[in-house]
């Protein structure tokens, strides 16, 4: 099996250098438009190095803010519980593998996933080792549970179901890899006794937690073009599952919505993209691969709006805060788009060229952890 092990970068170089009468060309990120009548404020609360994170758009590890602490951990293996108030360490454990995906939070535990083919599993109140596991290959989306099962995913096409007690093996279900993917492993959904997962063969594949037996699989998008680089069918970025869909979305060139209980398909849309889908009031919310940003009816796929302005600027999944629309990109940025039409109405910078994973909104505040490390927690206020 041969991964694309590189930067996201360069693979996106790659693809989007086209021929015009033979000459290549290749993509600017544009350049960032004044803001005339910012709408917003931002203002950080505090910041702080949280390790030396994972430079790296494919890398799954994430900052998780909750009521007893901010969780997250980086590539040399320490994993962080901060204050939430002020971020200072509340604990900090040393791992000694090397960190590539979480943590997610369960109960009174937090999972890891490693580029050491392992899930490890720590006490959330002090860090303590609880049990780690050893799999078949690097764990590169971050594990989930549900207090009984643990769903781990390896680059090798593996899904594993994990004792939460002790990491002891339930199950696996076993799916070819295609010979070039991104690199990069959709994180897996639970919902009503099942887990949804994207998967590298540009389909969604719905599991029983309870014994890992198919309940359905849907294709998202069929391989197509004379290269491999073309026919790239990833479902990598998060999926939207609710009981009325599950959204997903490929870097083959689709977004479809299929039905949450039998995988049928409502309807597709022609989008690319590498990160995931996000709900607000009625609408699905992507940003394709090439930095547009698009509103789409979440019954109909019909386009609401479409905001163009940060083309090529390597956007984020769009997440929900308050009453806006908030993506990071490769420079530090954090951009507030109106949920009526996209129009961009505030922007912060809350990193040095750096790419910023997808802000998590929490209790009226955004956290956000850049690859270099750095975790900022910003709040926002009409402006003046």
């Amino acid at each position: 099996m041969m991964v694309i092990r590189s930067s996201l970068l360069v693979l996106l170089g790659a693809l989007l250098l086209g021929a015009c009468s033979g000459k290549a060309k290749v993509r600017e990120p544009a350049e960032l438009k004044k803001i005339e009548a910012p709408a917003i404020k931002a203002k950080k609360v505090w910041s702080r190095s949280a390790g030396k994170g994972a430079d790296d758009r494919f890398a799954g590890l994430r900052v998780v803010p909750a009521p007893d602490a901010v969780f997250t951990a980086d590539v040399n293996g320490q994993v962080f519980a901060l204050d939430p108030a002020n971020g200072k360490p509340i604990w900090t454990a040393e791992t000694g593998t090397r960190l590539i995906s979480g943590p997610s939070l369960s109960g009174a535990a937090a999972f890891i996933g490693t580029l050491d083919a392992e899930v490890v599993a720590l006490a959330r109140a002090d860090g303590a080792e609880l049990w780690r596991a050893t799999l078949s290959s690097e764990v590169l989306a971050p594990p989930v549970s549900d207090g009984n099962v643990v769903v781990a995913r390896t680059v090798d096409g593996r899904i594993y179901g994990l004792s939460a007690v002790d990491g002891e093996q339930l199950w696996v279900v076993d799916r070819s890899v295609p010979s070039l993917t991104l690199r990069g492993l959709a994180e897996p959904v639970l919902f009503a006794g099942a887990a949804m997962i994207g998967m590298d063969n540009g389909r969604i594949l719905a599991i029983r937690l309870e014994d890992g037996q198919p309940i359905w699989e849907q294709v998202v998008a069929v391989p197509a073009g004379r290269t491999e680089l073309e026919r790239i069918t990833d479902v990598d970025g998060d999926l939207l599952v609710s009981p009325n869909g599950v959204y997903a979305v490929s870097f083959g060139g689709e977004l479809a919505a299929v039905r949450t209980e039998s995988g049928e398909v409502q309807w597709r849309r022609s989008i690319r993209s590498y990160t995931g889908v996000t709900p607000f009031d009625g609408l699905a919310l992507v940003s394709d691969e090439a930095g547009v940003v698009w509103a789409l009816d979440a019954e109909t796929g019909a386009a609401a709006w479409k905001q163009e302005d940060l083309q090529y600027r390597q956007l984020s999944q769009p997440v929900r805060f308050g009453e806006y629309v908030v993506v990071a990109d490769f420079e530090g940025y954090l951009h507030w788009l109106a949920p009526r039409d996209g129009r961009i109405v505030g922007r912060t910078r809350i990193a040095r060229d750096s790419l910023v994973t997808a802000p998590i909104a929490y209790e009226g505040r955004l956290y956000s952890l850049a690859g270099n490390g750095k975790l900022s927690v910003v709040e926002a206020k009409p402006a003046s």
